[in-house]
């Protein structure tokens, strides 16, 4: 068995399990209960799609892909802070806390009434 079948292989069996990722993503963008959990999905469909670019330049022997491949991966980066300042910005009206601070809040309440008994 020489080198290049193995190369052949690992990179068929990477991706098949990349194309799993993928579709898994894709339903959590989908299905995403909030919208943090889509970010956060979206920025993971990014990665794996850079790493689809990286398989095929390992099989292909053309270098240019790695190039675009940190392209993507900038162009990623940029939108996942987009996303993220916009939630922060929408996300929260004047007066409005999200739930996981008031159940934060009330546990931090919680926790000083034993201390004092």
């Amino acid at each position: 068995m020489d080198a290049q079948t193995i190369i052949s292989a690992a990179a068929a069996i990477a991706l098949l399990l990349m194309c799993a990722a993928f579709f898994l993503t894709a339903f959590r963008v989908v299905r995403g209960p909030t919208l943090p959990d889509r970010i956060v999905a979206l920025d993971m469909l990014v990665a794996i799609a850079i790493g689809f670019i990286a398989v095929v330049a390992i099989r292909t022997g053309f270098n240019l892909y790695i190039d675009i491949a940190i392209a993507l991966g900038l162009v990623g980066f940029l939108a996942t802070v987009a996303f993220a300042r916009f939630v922060m910005r929408q996300g929260m009206e004047a007066g409005e806390e999200s739930e996981a601070l008031v159940e934060g809040r009330k546990r931090e309440k919680a926790g000083k009434r034993r201390k004092r008994r």
